[in-house]
């Protein structure tokens, strides 16, 4: 696990970028939660939005307490995720944040400092749900 959180904040300060999916041209959250699965061999096929990753991980991990590793989900409902972090321990998440939909290029990102960051997880009062996937590679 340690070496999952560490890969994770190896990309703190990519520019968040709405449908980016990768450290070279900016990550938004379901991209950056993707991105760092996939190390782990715990991404999802296809491009997914934190929606389909909730659903996803519903029924693959397990109900948890914010904890290393876990996913987080905001929104405002179960059939309504809006964004996607994961633990770093039982206070914070990281995630490509502070944008949305208008941040399409870097110039919006350094504007609204949208980047990868860590967070403490309860930063938005819309917490859904902490799932802990199975990490079955660690």
């Amino acid at each position: 696990m340690i070496e999952l959180l560490l890969y994770a904040k190896a990309f703190i300060g990519v520019p968040y970028v709405w449908g980016g999916d990768n450290p070279f041209t900016g990550f938004d959250c379901s991209g950056y939660i993707q991105y760092v699965l996939q190390s782990v061999g715990e991404d999802p096929k296809g491009d997914q939005t934190a929606q389909s990753l909730y659903y996803h991980f519903k029924e693959e991990g397990k109900e948890a307490l914010v904890s290393p590793g876990a996913l987080v989900f905001y929104g405002k409902s179960e059939n309504h995720i809006t964004h996607i972090a994961m633990a770093i321990d039982t206070f914070r998440v990281i995630e490509a944040g502070g944008g949305g939909r208008n941040n399409k290029s870097i110039e919006d990102c350094k504007k609204n400092g949208a980047c990868v960051r860590i967070r403490p997880y309860n930063h938005r009062k819309d917490v859904v749900a902490v799932i802990m996937p199975s990490y079955s590679l660690l």
